[in-house]
């Protein structure tokens, strides 16, 4: 059975309620009626035209509803009543007023906001002891890791979603075949959630499966980056079965953490990571070994096998434009793994080569392998040439200039 997309909808007025409804394109569309000024119940549900659960959240579990609990679990009784597909209620509360329907089904939900609990898997085996049909858990991850605890506390038989908010559980929501979910949330709800689009068209949750092929984008911020639209459109042109998910962390260690944990084959790797994964790679091209930084990975026999694709992509624009290197002066502004790549490129061909790196803490020295020299004092310049970068399919290696595998 293939997963299905669930778009969150939430409005102040009925109208803006039922125009967002009917504007979803989702498989389920979730009505948040907590915060609804002039609520009916009624009018929320009908001539709705796909599936829809009913949320009525309270201030106390995230939500906007600030009335009496009577009169939301209230509500909730009443869409049972007019038959809706699904209602959500929270594990914790007294859900005993609650009419019995035959055709509504039960959401049991469970929301964390303050991280991943340590007897999570407990609560969720409590959960799994009450009358429902879907156990959902929300937790907040703070890690990458924390989406392995959720993966660990949730296996076990029944039907459920698991969702890890923030930016570090995006891979709950891309690929949530891996955690055995029913659905994945959409829309602007929660921390994390990204639209029924990307959701369907990128990430392709319908047709992949825990056996899909897992690869990733690794560093921090990711949420600018193209690499998952690019490297899932060629996935589905190609059909192979694989997706391409950002896995957002500043610690290379976190990274490769659930990289083994999900088995992830392969890996495009960004700022801050360039240089830290190396003590993870056991086997390196010979421009990741001499530049000291790295931008692609791919699982072998001997672990990760790294390469630095980092050089042809500085000298491609280059070359195209028919600029001649060798003899010129160079300043690379930056120093960065980007920067240390375009140092170590151009100490081979240019005459002399200067780098200026400035963070947020100041400037930065030279890498030791750049063969650059720092600039003295600040730099100047009456023109700045700036290069695009290639990236290589993470799982995929092809020849570059005196490149070759070594351990």
């Amino acid at each position: 059975m293939s997963v299905k997309i669930c778009e969150t909808v939430m409005a102040k007025t009925m109208k803006e309620l039922r125009a967002a409804r009917d504007a979803s394109a989702a498989d389920i569309v979730e009505l948040r009626l907590d915060g609804v000024a002039d609520l009916d119940v009624a009018g929320a549900l009908a001539d709705r035209r796909r599936p829809v659960i009913v949320t009525c959240r309270s201030a106390a579990e995230g939500g906007r509803f600030e009335g009496a609990e009577e009169t939301r679990l209230g509500v909730l009784a009443q869409a049972i009543r007019l038959n809706a597909e699904y209602i959500d209620v929270e594990w914790r509360a007294d859900r005993a007023s609650l009419p019995w329907g035959r055709v509504t089904q039960i959401v049991l939900s469970h929301h964390v906001f303050d991280g991943v609990p340590a007897d999570l898997r407990d609560r969720v085996r409590a959960m799994r002891g009450e009358i429902a049909d879907v156990v959902k858990v929300a937790v907040t991850a703070n890690s990458l890791r924390d989406c392995v605890s959720l993966r660990d506390a949730i296996a076990g038989h029944g039907r459920h979603v698991a969702i890890a908010m923030g930016e570090p559980g995006w891979i709950t929501r891309t690929h949530p075949a891996l955690f055995g979910s029913q659905w994945s949330y959409a829309g602007t709800a929660a921390p994390g959630q990204l639209s029924p689009t990307a959701l369907r068209d990128c990430y392709r949750i319908d047709k992949t499966t825990a056996a899909t092929a897992l690869y990733a984008i690794a560093g921090a911020p990711l949420a600018h980056s193209a690499s998952p639209a690019m490297h899932n459109a060629a996935f589905r042109h190609l059909k192979v079965d694989a997706v391409f998910v950002p896995l957002e962390s500043p610690d290379a260690a976190d990274f490769n953490d659930i990289a083994t944990a999900f088995g992830v084959q392969g890996a495009s790797v960004t700022a801050p990571l360039k240089q830290a994964m190396l003590r993870f790679v056991g086997l390196q091209d010979r421009e990741a070994e001499d530049i000291g930084t790295i931008n692609t990975l791919r699982r072998g026999a001997l672990g990760w096998e790294a390469r630095n694709f980092d050089a042809d992509g500085f000298l491609a624009p280059i070359e195209a434009r028919g600029w001649e290197l060798w003899g010129k002066r160079a300043v690379v502004l930056g120093a960065g793994g980007a920067a240390r790549t375009a140092a170590w490129v151009l100490s081979r061909q240019a005459r002399r080569s200067r780098l200026r790196g400035v963070t947020a803490a100041g400037p930065r020295r030279s890498p030791k392998r750049s063969g650059c020299r720092p600039w003295p004092g600040r730099p100047r310049a009456n023109g700045i040439c700036s290069s695009t970068r290639r990236r290589s399919a993470p799982g995929r290696t092809t020849n570059t200039r005196r490149s070759r595998w070594r351990p």
